[in-house]
């Protein structure tokens, strides 16, 4: 009777063991800061060209708490070589001064492994027309995908923020929040027409009317934090793009 007990103790401890073993080694491995299988095969110095105005250039906060520096640093920790980003954007620029500032730039390598282009606000805040616009948004995404290697993929447009919901703004949102929106509607269409990759954070900014940690000390422009949601979505969207 000893002996039957000992035996029916053995096989529930071996089944424990056995169980205990399968559970662990099914459970997926979390890598690469939570992107599961990434294999970075890439290993080359990564380009990057990074297109706008003050919200490329992070006004009001440090350089490295831009979103493009942001951006770099989280592509270096999955294990990508970055080099530091080619920004050609400056403050208060409308499509057509980085049209204007690109020409003036001289020859820009077709070479770059991908390219954000956000630009558009200060349109909107100078009147510019719709069809201005249009006109000056579908020549920047033409350059931008000649400029990664002609590659569509490798392009990624963001959506415009919506800074009527800032304190700077002074309670104008209903006035630019609509424009705003309507800007950002062409800039969608284009962007899907020519098969680019198109992020939307306008949502994301309006968090801010309620969350003012979101904002820059000017109350105007992205504080890191916005910022670090902003890479939070184009992580997972430029990596796997550029891993070839």
């Amino acid at each position: 009777m000893k002996i039957w007990s000992l035996f029916l103790v053995l096989i529930i401890f071996s089944f424990a063991i056995f169980s205990s073993c399968t559970k662990k080694s099914d459970a997926p491995a979390k890598t690469n800061n939570g992107f599961n299988n990434l294999k970075i095969v890439n290993t080359d110095t990564i380009r990057y060209l990074a297109l706008g105005d003050s919200y490329t250039v992070g006004q009001s906060v440090s350089q490295s708490a831009s979103f493009p520096y942001q951006l770099t640093a989280s592509l270096q920790q999955l294990g990508f070589k970055p080099a530091a980003p080619l920004e050609i954007a400056v403050t208060g620029w409308t499509s057509a001064d980085l049209i204007s500032a690109i020409a003036a730039h001289g020859p820009i390598p077709n070479n770059y492994d991908f390219v954000t282009l956000l630009i558009g606000v200060n349109d909107q805040r100078m009147g510019v027309s719709d069809t201005a616009y249009a006109a000056n948004f579908a020549q920047l995404l033409q350059t931008a995908i000649t400029c990664a290697k002609g590659d569509k993929t490798r392009v990624f447009v963001l959506s415009l923020p919506d800074y009527g919901v800032t304190p700077f703004a002074n309670g104008q949102d209903a006035v630019i929040g609509p424009q705003i929106d309507q800007f950002n509607k062409i800039n969608f269409a284009a962007s899907i027409s020519a098969g680019v990759n198109y992020f939307n954070i306008t949502a994301i900014s309006r968090e801010a009317a309620t969350n003012l940690s979101l904002l820059a000390p000017d109350n105007l422009h992205p504080s890191a934090a916005m910022y670090a949601q902003w890479v939070a979505g184009l992580l997972p969207m430029v990596a796997p793009n550029i891993n070839n």
